[in-house]
């Protein structure tokens, strides 16, 4: 595999810390609910897509599902960085669409 300059573990660090200074970890937090909350980000980019918005308003919930997840990783030491490499890298491998229909 060829080296690339990767930065998501830059981002999950900067995610986390802007959540933390905001208050959103002053207690701990459940992580059905952080799920959920990154599921419902997914909703809204799929009510802007129904609503015909923009390719901007659906790229910021896009990217508010990201912030999400680079928080929940940020806190619970998920090396997401590393996985999405690995990830990729196997699904090189994979035969066309996995074999499924859909």
């Amino acid at each position: 595999m060829q080296k690339k300059n990767w930065k998501i573990s830059k981002l999950i660090e900067e995610c986390h810390l802007i959540a933390k200074e905001k208050g959103w970890w002053d207690s701990e937090r459940n992580d059905g609910e952080l799920i959920a909350l990154m599921h419902s980000e997914l909703s809204e980019a799929l009510e802007a897509m129904r609503n015909h918005g923009t390719k901007d308003n659906i790229a910021e919930e896009l990217a508010d599902c990201c912030i999400r997840i680079f928080d929940y990783c940020g806190a619970r030491g998920v090396d997401l960085e590393k996985t999405l490499i690995k990830k990729i890298e196997y699904n090189k491998t994979r035969p066309y669409r996995h074999g499924k229909k859909f």
